[in-house]
């Protein structure tokens, strides 16, 4: 073998070797990167089982708790209606259109009803909050002179003895991210809208398990076709995923999570929740910063009706924005949605949801949305304001914002839309009268029940839409003269043998010792001493200086205490100068102590809520009424009375004169230093209301209480549906002729005598002898120690029927 030859084999000896060490480091690698595989794909199944679970835990967490943050809803009260209630025809038009019923020819459906004249037919909506249940019913009313003259059923066989309107929805508390809903459940809303919503969005909802490979697949070829998006291949469960759980981002990533996602969704939950659920959050509108969410939101929010009053053209618009709800806009792109609607209609005659007569029939119709968008926000923000007052005082704010209360309150929504209509005329026409820049004269009123004491009407400012400053609930204000009657009903309790009606009070200069060197020397508004009077007219024409030495002698801690009773919460200083009203508060507590004397001296704190409940239902809150008896009844019938003549013969007389004859009232007027408020304060049999009327600058106004807030009172109780007082008529009380001269018992020689009411023991015993009359006080100033002597003489008289000369 030659030397080549074997050089030839050693190479080849050395490749072959080369070659099986490849091989078997090749057949090494090969044997781990299966090993490998199978560990990566051990890992794999394991990663992608506990991300399912994740998801899993995420998909059951979610749709099991609590799915929204639903804003609080506030009602006002139902409307009771029975015959002899009193009810205006047009006030009960008014509170139907605020319900969102219908007017027409011939109601037909729930939410319907006619007027001829004061004669009403009505296809009520009937409501159920917990176990307060009202059916739907079809009625027939007349109303005349102010009342219910007769309320049957329309087929006017059966008479109704009593009946409910739904209460009217006055605002709402939003959760933070500004989602607003309606929740309806599947069986409130139309089966039209359940067959069109899945004949156009998923016809095979209730055969697939939350995902449709053909209907991907058919959407794949469509749209590759087309060269861009023109079909969705996303089932009803993947589109309530994605909005429940998931963002708009486009990618695999996010497709594949909403496909496990609606898997898991329904392998855990019925196709009639995953229904509801889709029903209440798919997104369909945008109102300012108000996402609209839901089917039950959308009905009112387009068409101004409830979810089960919808017509097929309706229903197919509300469809056809699920689509694009910012696209298909009904009122920004009339158009467009109409085009969209008529596609949803020919789907479902398509689809059998609906027949050919009703397509055509509905496809003639316009969009019938409403012109103006119902808003989100309050119309009435400042009667919110206190009943967010009374709920923070039993709920955290959460739960007030994002829970779904309902909130059931006493306000009276067509007392409320008068209330601000009355102010805000009056206040204009006062502040062109008395020469004051335009928009700076501001007032407030507010009214409630005198039986338990529920706000019905508050009116936070001149600016009734104003989400802003609420001038009852939080303006701090002297309040004059209205401090008045806290002073002798202190002097009526605590000294009631020496201080009646009929006893004699100086009306001339006093002096109070404040300190070692400090006197108060207060006078009266017009500056006049009438010497000696009678404390009844006293009362009446508000004079300063008889106030001041009773309420001296009655005791400032005992004046004070009495104010608090009535309801006053602020502190008050011992000072003499409260005794005329230098006391800064709100118009909310002056309301609070005139509601405790117009109910006989029974407290019964301020109330606007009723009753709170839950989204399942159930009653959370019940605010009962709640009474403590704060003063004598006999002395409150004493003061009532005053209170009364003075909307009579005193500083509030033209009450007598604007007021119709039967509608007798109390009240009192109150003016601060330099004319810089205006206050009124008064009650009828029904209802108590106190009106401010001043300016934010603090300037002066030039206006005294009876020339201004009182006008507004005025106003309100002249078309007010109230009661009259019964002033004077207690069995408490005794009437006895005195003579006004000496405040004993009239002597029929003697001439005029004055019927005056006195509590039962404190009527004079004696009789008067006729003496010659001393009409003015001292000028030198009488002490402030309570009344002048009962010396012989003082007011003419016939002081009575001549009060205010």
């Amino acid at each position: 073998m030659s030397q080549e030859s074997g050089q030839e084999t050693q190479q080849e000896a050395l490749w072959k070797r080369f070659f099986k060490g490849l091989w078997f480091i090749l057949a090494l690698f090969g044997r781990v990167s299966r090993i490998l595989f199978l560990v990566a794909l051990i890992l794999g199944v394991l990663v992608g089982l506990v991300y399912t679970m994740q998801l899993d835990d995420v998909v059951r967490t979610q749709f099991e708790g609590k799915r929204w943050e639903l804003p609080a809803r506030v009602f006002a009260r139902p409307l009771d209606m029975y015959e002899g209630q009193q009810l205006y025809a047009d006030h009960l038009e008014q509170e139907m259109k605020l319900l969102g019923y219908r007017k027409t020819d011939k109601p037909t459906e729930t939410g319907q009803y006619q007027r001829t004249g004061d004669q009403f037919m009505i296809n009520t909506r009937g409501f159920q909050f917990a176990e307060d249940k009202e059916p739907a019913r079809s009625i027939k009313i007349s109303i005349g002179g102010g009342k219910i003259n007769s309320l049957r059923y329309s087929d006017g066989k059966s008479p109704l003895n009593l009946m409910r309107l739904e209460p009217v929805l006055i605002g709402n508390f939003y959760p933070r991210q500004n989602e607003d809903r309606v929740l309806v459940k599947q069986s409130e809303v139309s089966p039209l809208l359940i067959r069109g919503l899945l004949a156009v969005e998923d016809k095979k909802f209730y055969e697939h398990q939350g995902v449709n490979p053909m209907a991907i697949a058919r959407a794949v070829v469509a749209n590759l076709k087309a060269g861009h998006t023109v079909q969705g291949g996303s089932t009803l469960t993947q589109q309530l995923v994605k909005n429940f759980y998931l963002t708009n981002e486009r990618s695999w990533e996010r497709k594949l999570k909403e496909a496990m996602m609606a898997f898991l969704l329904e392998l855990h939950y019925s196709k009639q929740e995953i229904l509801e659920a889709y029903l209440n959050e798919i997104y369909l509108g945008q109102d300012g910063d108000r996402a609209i969410h839901g089917f039950g939101l959308a009905a009112q929010f387009y068409f101004d009706r409830q979810a089960n009053e919808l017509k097929s053209d309706q229903i197919a618009l509300l469809i056809g924005l699920a689509k694009g709800a910012a696209y298909y806009d009904p009122r920004r792109f009339p158009d467009r949605a109409l085009e969209r609607r008529n596609l949803v209609l020919g789907v479902m005659l398509q689809e059998r949801a609906i027949a050919q007569a009703e397509y055509q029939d509905a496809i003639q119709r316009p969009l019938g949305v409403t012109e103006h968008r119902p808003s989100g926000a309050t119309p009435f923000p400042a009667y919110l304001d206190l009943v967010r007052q009374q709920l923070q005082r039993d709920y955290k704010e959460e739960d007030i914002r994002g829970a779904g209360l309902m909130i059931f309150t006493s306000m009276d929504p067509i007392t409320q839309l008068t209330s601000e209509a009355i102010l805000q005329k009056r206040v204009a026409q006062l502040e062109r009268a008395h020469g004051i820049k335009k928009g700076k004269l501001n007032g407030a009123l507010v009214i409630s029940s005198v039986q338990g004491g529920e706000v019905v009407a508050l009116v936070g400012s001149r600016d009734v839409r104003y989400a802003g400053y609420n001038h009852i609930l939080t303006a701090q204000r002297q309040i004059g003269s209205l401090v008045k009657p806290a002073i002798y009903l202190t002097a009526f309790e605590h000294k009631r043998e020496k201080y009646t009606l009929g006893s004699r009070i100086s009306d001339g200069p006093v002096t109070v010792k404040v300190d070692k060197r400090k006197y108060w020397q207060p006078g009266n508004y017009d500056m006049r001493n009438m010497g000696y009077i009678p404390l009844l007219k006293a009362m009446v024409l508000s004079r300063n200086t008889p106030a001041v030495r009773v309420g001296v002698d009655s005791g400032l801690d005992r004046v004070i205490n009495t104010l608090h009773g009535l309801g006053v919460t602020s502190k008050i200083p011992e000072y003499p100068s409260i005794l005329l009203g230098a006391i800064e508060v709100e118009p909310i507590q002056v309301q609070q102590m005139y509601q405790t004397l117009a109910s006989g001296g029974s407290y019964s704190p301020l109330k606007s809520i009723r009753s709170v409940m839950n989204m399942q239902g159930r009653v959370l809150t019940r605010y009962p009424l709640t009474v403590q008896q704060v003063a004598s009844p006999e002395a409150v019938d004493l003061l009532v009375y005053a209170l009364h003549q003075v909307t009579v013969e005193g500083t509030a007389k033209e009450l007598s004169k604007v007021l119709p004859a039967w509608e007798s009232v109390a009240g009192k007027t109150g003016t601060t230093n330099d004319k810089k408020d205006s206050w009124f304060a008064g009650f009828s049999g029904q209802h108590v209301a106190t009106v401010w009327v001043g300016r934010d600058d603090n300037k002066p106004i030039n206006m005294t209480g009876g020339e201004g807030a009182l006008k507004v009172w005025a106003d309100l109780f002249r078309v007010l549906p109230t009661k009259p007082l019964q002033a004077g008529n207690s069995s408490r009380l005794v009437w006895v002729d005195i003579d006004p001269a000496s405040g004993l018992r009239a002597n029929p020689g003697c001439g005029s005598s004055a019927r005056v009411p006195f509590i039962k023991g404190t009527q004079p015993q004696k009789t008067s002898y006729c003496a010659p009359p001393e009409t003015v006080a001292p000028e030198g100033g009488v002490p402030a120690t309570g009344t002048a002597p009962a010396a012989p003489g003082a007011a003419p008289a016939n002081w009575l029927d001549n009060l205010m000369q």
